[in-house]
Formats: C-alpha cells, structure tokens, sequence
C-alpha cells in the first residue's frame, strides 16, 4: 500500500529579537502548509540569533521552559494548522541546567516529545558547552530515542550531532523512519574559497551518508545570512544555508541555496523498505565485533 508523506523546511535568518525571528518562522509554516505540508522543520534556535558566538551570563535570559511562551505558540500553531511540527527552543530545565532542545508538536496533541542534544561543541564561535547541558543518555525524552507522531517515527537530532554515524545508528535500530537535522552552522568570513567550499561539501555529505547508511530519508533546515559576533572579538559567521531532503539512497530531493528557502518535497516512504531489501545492511552488521566502540580509542 503506498504510504506518501508532504515534508517541509524553513530556511531563514535570525535576529535577537525573538517576536521578528518568531514572525519570520511562522510566516514559513504558514506557507508550507498551505501548500499541503504535513510534517514542517524548523532551523536550530529559529526563535534567536545564534548566541553561542561568545559567552554572556545574560544571554541565559533568552531560555524558557519547554511550556514556555514559544512552545506554547508553536503548539497552538501546529493545531491550527493541522500539522506535525518540530521547532528548536534554548531550555530552561532549572536554574542553571539548560538545554539545546528540539521539540515535535503533533496536531491537535500538542508535545508529544523531545529530544535535549546529546553532542554538545566548544569552538571558537561555537561556545555551546557554556550554555548547553548535554541529554541524558537515557530515562523519558532522553537519549536517542526516536518519536512517534501521526506522520511516522521520527529521529530527532541536532546540529553538530550530525557528524557522528553513531547517533543516526541508534535512532535508526529503534525505528526511525526519518531523520532530522535542525542546524546552525557557517563559515569564518576569513575562511578561503576553497576551505569554505570543503567545509560545506563535508557537511552536506556526511548527512546524506546517514540516509545511505540507514535507508532513511534524512532533513536538515540551516539558518541563513551574516550575524556578527556581539562581543566584538569574533568576525561573525556566514550561515551557509544549503538546508536540503534526502532520500533513503542519500539522493537530493531538494536542495535550499544561500538565501532565506521554504522546501517541501513529497516522500515515498515505502522507499527505504524496498532500499533495505536490496542494501541490508542492518541484517549484515557484525554486532559481536563491535565492542570497542564504547571506547574513546583504541590504543
């Protein structure tokens, strides 16, 4: 029986300003579900500017609790529409305990889960560990465990995530039937041409890897534009974009460019069971041989 599923993705700027980043979002979500969008992904910290640029105790003024005024907007928003939303919010869990969260409003439910980022950066540009607590590695919400929804299983994870096949694994061997990226990442503005051109190549490619490796579509939403650094000791980052829908063979399904994008793409999701029976690579994984991956390295 064939199974086809409309999924979108807002590619946009953000500003501090949380009412004009909001509107921006909204404005998009409207758009893709008009179009007949059921399942809509938001951009990591879409409500913001991406504020790990640097480290101010003040910043953690922008938190909130996962009830908070902008999940409840975005609950009321997904009713409304008739949708299965993600978002991203920067949570408040208690004072001093915050999160990089990632949130599914399905419909007329409202949250039905959550996923807190389990990898957490500390770069020049990327200060996260400041401001983000990793997941737990297991208990309600935590972990990698997918999300049921209306639309299908979904495995959430976020931004820097992405670079660890571990995580896509995980999500994948507990039933994910997707994959989704909410992302903010950029290049230095002193990066040459040719360093920023191998920075986004790997990045798009090791997504893709994720749908191939797993037989899964895979969605990633990147924000867009120049934010400078507040602190004024950084240059900023250009927000390369490049948000794009995948398919269980990491084939391009759609593929955003630089500037602010709506995408929607209509899945086959039968695809990736047909895709697993000519490529099982779940059935032909060496499960007895795989005990040093618990480790840090092998020496």
């Amino acid at each position: 029986m064939s199974r086809h599923l409309k999924v979108g993705l807002v590619q946009q700027p953000g500003w501090p300003d949380k009412a004009r980043s909001l509107a921006e979002s909204e404005a998009g979500i409207r758009e893709l579900a008009a179009a007949g969008a059921e399942l809509v992904m938001l951009q990591e910290l879409h409500a913001t500017h991406y504020f790990c640029q640097y480290e101010d105790t003040e910043l953690f003024d922008l938190a909130e609790p996962l009830d908070g005024p902008t999940g409840s907007r975005l609950a009321a928003l997904a009713a409304e529409l008739d949708i299965v939303l993600v978002a991203s919010l920067f949570e408040r869990r208690a004072a001093g305990l915050y999160h990089n969260t990632a949130v599914v409003y399905d419909r007329q439910l409202g949250s039905v889960g959550h996923y807190r980022k389990m990898h957490i950066p500390d770069d020049p540009g990327f200060y996260e560990k400041f401001y983000f607590t990793p997941g737990d590695a297991d208990g309600p919400g935590e972990g990698f465990a997918p999300i049921d929804t209306s639309v299908g299983r979904l495995g959430l994870l976020v931004c820097w995530d992405q670079w660890y096949p571990e995580a896509a694994r995980l999500m994948a061997l507990a039933g994910a039937e997707l994959l989704l990226y909410p992302t903010a990442i950029g290049w230095d503005p002193v990066d040459e041409d040719d360093e920023k051109a191998r920075q986004k190549e790997a990045w798009t490619l090791i997504q893709r890897s994720h749908a191939v490796a797993n037989g899964v579509p895979v969605i990633v939403a990147n924000r867009v534009d120049h934010e400078p650094d507040r602190s004024g000791i950084g240059g900023g980052i250009d927000f390369w974009g490049g948000s794009f829908i995948a398919g269980p063979q990491g084939e391009l399904l759609a593929h955003a460019g630089t500037q602010a994008e709506r995408l929607m793409v209509t899945l086959d999701m039968n695809r990736s069971e047909d895709v697993r029976r000519i490529w099982p690579y779940l059935r032909d994984r060496r499960i007895d041989a795989y005990k040093d991956l618990t480790r840090r390295y092998r020496d």
